[in-house]
């Protein structure tokens, strides 16, 4: 494995471990979080027997461990003697910050005593000086917003590597059925004409040709569609920004068969053309 194929993730807690470990496992890192140190080694060498399934690997190992941390710079000095290559990435952040952080989250701090995040933070650095001094880098993230710690980790070890893109979602539904709880953007199209009054139309869904030219040919249709392309080209390279890797649409109309189907169809071939992984499920294409 190449120096960056082993990735060794400590620092001070707050300091945005679990953003980076996201991030690499969107690099297809194979992550593992809060190791004890001595079982690095070994499950490193069981990832080299998986014939190349696993080829990248993430460890966050931090003062979670409690006593077993006290093992990382023993650890650290086995892995050099065998010749394993690993990188050794340290997150830090300035006192001030991290107390910020840990109260805007209500969490505890792992060394607290009696609740003070001050003795906390102290005792922390105390603890992972040693390991800070074996750093292969260190980040400062103090001033660092959560997508730009995500852009540097991405420059640092994205190189070969395919990070995932936003995978969107298309979900037509029906109101009468219920709204969706778990969508990004809904949309409602029952304003657009109803084929259900028409008596060849009504047993045809979205999916069917009659339907599709009945819906587009009127002039609503058309421009409503033309403005939600030109939001969507906008938005979903900014979430993509954000780090976010699924966008879910939902569209609805009264039933979820005719409008809502045709309008999620067409948008998901308008995302394809430009490059998006956009995908339809249809919730109620099949009640009545």
């Amino acid at each position: 494995m190449s120096e960056s194929n082993i990735v060794i993730i400590t620092g001070m807690s707050g300091a945005g471990k679990t953003q980076v470990m996201r991030t690499l496992e969107d690099l297809n890192y194979f992550c593992v979080d809060n190791l004890p140190p001595t079982l690095i080694p070994k499950f490193t060498e069981l990832c080299g027997q998986t014939e190349g399934k696993v080829t990248k690997i993430a460890f966050v190992v931090d003062i979670r461990g409690g006593e077993f941390f006290k093992e990382m710079i023993s650890v650290l000095d086995e892995m050099k003697l065998n010749g394993t290559k690993y990188e050794l990435l340290f997150l830090d952040a300035s006192n001030e910050v991290l107390i910020r952080r840990y109260k805007e989250t209500r969490r505890r701090h792992p060394l607290a005593k009696e609740g003070s995040l001050t003795y906390g933070i102290a005792k922390e650095r105390e603890k992972v000086g040693n390991v800070r001094a074996r750093a292969t880098h260190i980040l400062d993230t103090t001033n660092t917003t959560p997508s730009e710690l995500r852009s540097k980790i991405i420059e640092m070890y994205g190189s070969g590597g395919n990070l995932n893109k936003l995978a969107v979602i298309i979900q037509s539904f029906g109101f009468k059925h219920g709204i969706p709880l778990d969508c990004d953007m809904m949309l409602d199209v029952r304003f657009l004409p109803n084929p259900f009054y028409i008596r060849e139309l009504k047993e045809l869904t979205g999916n069917d040709q009659d339907v599709m030219n009945y819906i587009w040919n009127y002039q609503v249709t058309r421009e409503f569609v033309k403005k939600l392309e030109d939001l969507l080209l906008f938005l979903l390279p900014e979430y993509e920004k954000e780090g976010k890797n699924q966008f879910i649409i939902a569209i609805g109309c009264t039933g979820g068969v005719h409008r809502s189907v045709y309008i999620a169809n067409k948008l998901r071939d308008f995302l394809r053309e430009h490059e998006f992984d956009a995908q339809t499920a249809h919730r109620d294409l099949n009640k009545k």
